[in-house]
């Protein structure tokens, strides 16, 4: 797997400048339009998942004024000018709920598919170009959930894994240092996630279910699932499309039960999961010298955020093996409060400000 670090954690566009204050979690593009009244006080933040996106109007006191949520924000499928024109949808949204007419004073945007450098500082322009706050960050959305995850007011020093659709890890370092994953599937190196695994409980099932692979209760429970009695049924039935692609997802929760209730094949691909978690967050703390300190490490998405005991626990030894001092914790609220989190940090908010907006979408 490619690993890359640098300063700052490589989200720039337009004029872009990095710091190590506790907010620089990115880089900064800069919008000059004015701003109407009190409105440079305010903040929009926005978490873009490849499922679903939230946005939020957040004040400077931390008080959540408006949110909006929509679908998944997919720019490799539907093109980067659709994919911002979606989410400008609910940015007007929320704006016109708070009676904002003019730009914010910044703006924190995490997104999905914001995987390379380059990815990033071509949303960033375009987010820009539509002049809805002074000052804009665009980086990958796997860092909104890290901020979600440390202290408030402190340099921002730790690791996250998100394991939900797909699986990713950022992590920063003293000084502003980061490392990423290119995180673009196969190609990358990747291995897990809610999709993959619902791949391979597929793929197991059909093995299992003609001989080709070790018996497994997933070649029952699979289909039925579906409806149906056998595999072959629910072989010809996707390849037909008669049941949609995207229906592949509702196998991930299957695979964890039958995995709990003891099926070796199942339990296999979750002890493999497990490991690819712990391999993720113990190469980042290395790559940024963090293997000799206390250092969180913030695990998300749903799949981790379902606390699965048998991913759990194996996540958890694992990383105790490899990293002692790393100190895991699961996080629960949705990720638009990391980019919420950052907005206050790049506006020095105070203790209350991040008391107030932690206590609007959860503690993290």
């Amino acid at each position: 797997m490619a690993l890359s670090e640098a300063e700052g954690a490589g989200a720039v566009s337009g004029e872009a400048r990095t710091s190590a204050s506790a907010g620089a979690m990115s880089g900064e593009a800069r919008t000059s339009a004015s701003a109407g009244p009190g409105a440079d006080g305010l903040a929009l933040a926005v978490d873009a998942g490849n499922s679903k996106t939230d946005v939020a109007l957040v004040g400077a006191d931390g008080t959540v004024l408006a949110t909006a949520r929509g679908g998944g924000f997919q720019p490799p499928v539907v093109g980067v000018a659709r994919a911002v024109g979606d989410l400008a949808v609910l940015v007007d949204a929320v704006r016109q709920r708070a009676g904002v007419t003019g730009p914010v004073g910044r703006m924190s945007a995490y997104l999905a598919n914001a995987d390379l450098p380059a990815e990033e500082s071509e949303l960033a322009a375009a987010i820009t170009s539509y002049g809805w706050a002074r000052t804009v960050t665009v980086g990958n959305d796997t860092f909104a959930l890290l901020r979600a995850g440390l202290r408030d007011r402190v340099e921002p020093v730790g690791v996250a894994v998100v394991c939900g659709a797909g699986i990713n890890c950022v992590g920063l370092g003293h000084g502003g240092r980061t490392a990423r994953f290119p995180s673009v599937g196969r190609l990358s190196g990747d291995w897990g996630g809610g999709g993959h695994l619902a791949e391979e409980a597929l793929w197991w099932a059909a093995r299992a279910d003609d001989g080709r692979g070790e018996p497994s209760a997933l070649a029952r429970e699979v289909p039925a699932h579906f409806g149906l009695a056998t595999m072959p049924e629910l072989i010809e039935a996707m390849h037909l499309g008669r049941i949609p692609r995207d229906r592949r997802y509702e196998l991930t929760p299957l695979l964890f039960a039958v995995a709990a209730a003891g099926d070796a094949v199942a339990r296999a691909l979750v002890t493999r999961q497990a490991e690819e978690i712990a391999l993720l967050a113990s190469v980042a703390l290395g790559r940024l010298d963090l293997l000799g300190e206390r250092t969180p490490v913030v695990l998300g998405g749903g799949v981790l955020a379902a606390r699965h005991p048998l991913l759990h626990d194996q996540v958890t030894r694992l990383l105790a093996e490899r990293a002692p001092k790393a100190e895991p914790r699961v996080v629960t609220a949705p990720p638009v409060l990391g980019a919420a989190l950052h907005a206050l940090d790049q506006a020095g908010a105070g203790t209350g400000a991040y008391e107030r907006v932690r206590g609007e979408f959860g503690r993290g």
